[in-house]
């Protein structure tokens, strides 16, 4: 009797353990965020994990509730890691949500894991036009090259700058800021000369930089990912472009707020196009720069930390429209969104799953003794033209 009454009473205590697992587990929303924290592009990493880090601080951890819960990994920007974290976040932790992607190659890895695990994941930073089409799962927040760039191209001709030359970083997002800038620079009666790309790990640019100063165009147009802008900026004034009277013009990722102050006097003039700049004048942007740099020692937010704030803002109000729900429900409730965000108004296509946001155009000047992204010219509600062919 004792020994039926002891296995009855250790069964229940069993089974009573194993449901307050399952209500914990129920109570618990997991975002599996994968991020470069080491390496050439850690500062990717560093400022979405920050603007991750305030949006909960500023909302709570408990949604709908379920408790919020971050299980951050460092992929070091290596896609086979990648992908090996987002399957481990699936089948392991159980998490509710993949998210971050701070490269194109990152995502692109990690799509046939959410498809499979039906699982939606939000890119915060990679930028390649087809990203989107690589999951049904995938809802980004970042911005797509193609959008900043077609901007630029028509501000250029309109700017007298007949004759460029394009350096791109040669990977997914660099390859199509090449391909939409000059497709739309031809269109508009520009001249293209030469279009030169360069490595994206350990790129020395002072070879094609010399490239560009022998062809003399009226501009060269650039994009390199983020953190990658000083060591061009850098050796664009080495090589004395800027004292050649050839103008640099770019996609934002190369006047990157995180850095722009470490350029120095080579950064000032130069005109970019981007969809956020730490210098945006709203009441809301001016809030979010505040809170951002009193959270972390004084840092300057860039585009990449908007990205992860606005993929954190579609994440709660997701839980909150599903009641906490997963898979096809998350997903249906993160399309459609619309909202204002530091950047501006922006809105979640629920067709395409890709954002639509404004992009400005930028001079970087001196702003209160220290380098700014001045916006001075806006374009509405861009869609990705890569979306719209």
């Amino acid at each position: 009797m004792q020994k039926r009454s002891f296995i009855q009473a250790t069964a229940l205590a069993v089974a009573a353990f194993t449901a307050c697992g399952a209500m914990a587990q129920d109570n618990t929303f997991k975002i599996g965020l994968i991020l470069p924290m080491t390496g050439p592009f850690a500062s990717t990493g560093k400022q979405i994990d920050a603007a991750v880090r305030l949006y909960m601080a500023q909302n709570g951890s408990t949604v709908a509730g379920k408790k919020v819960e971050i299980i951050l990994k460092d992929d070091t920007s290596a896609p086979d890691v990648t992908k090996r974290i987002a399957q481990e976040l699936v089948v392991n932790d159980k998490v509710n949500v993949l998210a971050g992607f701070g490269l194109t190659p990152l995502a692109l890895a990690t799509a046939p894991v959410a498809t499979q695990a039906k699982t939606p994941m939000v890119v915060m930073a990679a930028a390649t036009s087809i990203i989107t089409e690589a999951s049904p799962y995938i809802i980004r927040t970042s911005f797509t090259a193609p959008q900043v760039v077609t901007v630029l191209a028509d501000w250029a001709v309109k700017n007298n700058i007949k004759r460029v030359v394009s350096l791109v970083t040669d990977f997914g997002p660099g390859a199509d800021s090449e391909k939409f800038f000059s497709e739309r620079f031809l269109f508009n009666g520009g001249v293209m000369i030469e279009k030169l790309r360069v490595p994206l790990r350990n790129p020395d640019f002072a070879p094609f930089l010399q490239k560009v100063r022998d062809a003399k165009p009226d501009a060269l147009f650039a994009f390199v990912p983020s953190g990658a802008g000083s060591a061009l900026m850098k050796q664009f004034a080495e090589r004395g472009l800027d004292k050649a009277g050839i103008r640099l013009i770019a996609e934002g990722s190369v006047t990157d707020d995180d850095i722009l102050n470490s350029m120095g006097e080579v950064a000032v003039g130069v005109v970019s196009s981007h969809h956020y700049s730490a210098n945006h004048k709203s009441a809301l942007n001016k809030k979010f720069v505040e809170a951002f740099g009193k959270a972390n020692n004084g840092l300057r937010p860039n585009f990449m930390a908007v990205g992860g704030y606005d993929g954190m803002r579609v994440i709660y109000e997701a839980i909150k429209a599903s009641k906490g729900g997963n898979g096809d429900a998350l997903l249906a409730a993160m399309k459609g969104q619309i909202f204002e965000s530091p950047r501006g108004p922006m809105f979640i296509d629920a067709q395409t799953r890709d954002v639509v946001h404004n992009v400005y155009i930028r001079k970087v000047e001196r702003v209160g003794g220290e380098l700014h992204n001045v916006e001075f010219a806006t374009i509405t509600d861009v869609k990705d033209p890569g979306k719209t062919k």
